[in-house]
């Protein structure tokens, strides 16, 4: 017998986050080279936006207010609906200047443009800028693949595969072979990258994938031997090797230093710690008003453009000032936890995780990865990036727990004041610290030390024998 159709009723849940607060999440992840170009592509495509100026600016923020009230938005353009920290922008602070004007710009950023404009997932473009950031000054990556995994944990857990097939996407970024993990994967990228009709070119791949050290010494003998190619087809194809860049990224050199501009200031008063923002923070964007001025008088498609303009506008001044609430509202929760550190140094963090500042602060945990990603602040004890300040805790003997990062300023300690030619053993480590109360197995503190870049035993006592020669 058939069955007829059945009307069936389900429930479920469905999260839809608002354009403002996706743009605000955006906006929080940022870092503050790619902040300072958001915003100027912002400045340079909407004409409602303009620059704070000098002169006149509380009165004419009073005025646009007035005059956005005649505008009928309708019920996709109110702020009714916002999260709990967001709001229309009030009062924009005036500013001298606005955000410098960018030197040339350096392979990071420009390499962050292409992953913006090339519709990775969250979690590949999380991996894309691990790779990314990872490079050294001559883009090649130095990292390895485990260490970029650890460096996504927790927030992402990827698999090898995940990893490499990001990375080959972005070895052919321009310029082609950026990333790279050697000179011959560096070159190979760029053949591969040639049309396949390019003559020769078979064999100039091959070379440098079975034959790179032949190919170095120029040893066309060699080279004929193992290919078993003429000579002619062996030159031929170097040729066509000498047409790739073992060095891609050297237009982006600079000799000018690149310097960590803080975030955040944490500097002491009366009463403990007090957080500031960085004044660049606040760029001072306002409405511009002529613009505003002729949405209220136009009409058809022109009007409606410039509401969406209008819009978009305020929905970036109010990223703005979310962004800078949760940035202060972030660390000051930090500062609350690891106060001990700014007057002990390393040996005084405590044990601290995401979670619990998004508990105190009231937000999702991973608005706190967002806020404290590539997010720096100065401290009377330097410049820090703020992941810093989280640690993982250690059970010691009497129950309590003892952050890793203390645990690695005291592992550093104890290896600054072994005797020279004399070091201390892992395991002889991993006993003087359960002497102070620390248990550790001794892979542990093998693992600690190397993350310290403290070479083992054996390597300290020939360098000190060396010293001592």
């Amino acid at each position: 017998m058939k069955q007829g159709a059945r009307l069936q009723l389900k429930l479920g849940q469905k999260l839809k986050l608002a354009p403002q607060l996706r743009q605000a999440i955006a906006l929080l992840q940022l870092n503050r080279i790619e902040l300072r170009q958001h915003i100027r592509e912002m400045l340079d495509t909407n004409p409602l936006l303009e620059r704070a100026e000098d002169a006149g600016a509380e009165s004419e923020s009073a005025s646009e207010s007035e005059q956005d009230s005649e505008l009928d938005y309708g019920d996709d353009y109110g702020f009714d609906d916002l999260p709990e920290g967001f709001s229309v922008a009030g009062e924009v602070p005036n500013y001298d200047e606005f955000i410098s004007d960018r030197a040339d710009e350096s392979l990071q950023q420009h390499l962050l443009w292409q992953v913006n404009l090339s519709g990775f997932s969250e979690t590949d473009e999380a991996i894309a800028r691990a790779i990314i950031y990872a490079l050294d000054e001559d883009g090649y990556l130095g990292d390895d693949i485990a260490t970029l995994r650890g460096s996504l944990a927790p927030e992402y857990l990827v698999g090898e595969d995940e990893i490499f097939a990001v990375l080959e996407r972005i070895q052919h970024f321009e310029p082609v072979g950026v990333a790279s993990r050697s000179i011959d994967e560096c070159l190979l990228v760029q053949l591969r990258a040639m049309p396949s009709a390019t003559p020769h070119l078979g064999l100039a791949t091959h070379i440098v994938a079975h034959h790179f050290d032949a190919l170095g010494r120029q040893d066309i003998e060699a080279l004929k031997r193992h290919t078993g190619s003429d000579a002619d087809s062996i030159r031929a194809a170097i040729e066509v090797i000498r047409r790739t860049d073992p060095h891609p990224c050297s237009r982006f050199s600079s000799d000018n230093e690149n310097y960590i501009v803080p975030d955040v200031y944490i500097h002491p008063a009366e009463d403990g710690w007090r957080v500031t923002l960085n004044p660049d923070n606040d760029p001072g964007l306002r409405l511009n008003d002529t613009y505003v001025n002729l949405a209220r008088q136009t009409r058809g498609e022109d009007r409606q453009y410039l509401k969406d303009r209008l819009q978009e506008a305020r929905w970036l001044i109010s990223g703005l000032e979310m962004r800078n609430q949760t940035l202060l509202a972030v660390t000051r929760a930090i500062v609350e936890r690891q106060h001990h550190f700014f007057g002990e140094g390393e040996t005084g963090m405590r044990p601290l995780l995401q979670r619990e500042v998004a508990e105190t602060i009231g937000v999702h945990e991973s608005t706190v990865s967002r806020a404290t990603s590539q997010k720096y602040a100065h401290t009377p004890r330097g410049t820090f990036e703020l992941k810093h300040f989280f640690s993982v805790g250690i059970d010691t003997r009497n129950g309590k727990q003892v952050a890793a990062t203390a645990v690695k300023a005291r592992l550093r300690r104890l290896i600054g004041e072994e005797t020279p030619g004399c070091p201390f053993s892992d395991q002889a480590l991993a006993d003087q610290l359960a002497e102070q109360d620390i248990l550790l197995a001794r892979r542990t503190v093998a693992k600690y030390r190397e993350q310290l870049g403290i070479p083992g035993s054996a390597q300290r006592r020939r360098a000190a024998r060396l010293q001592s020669a």
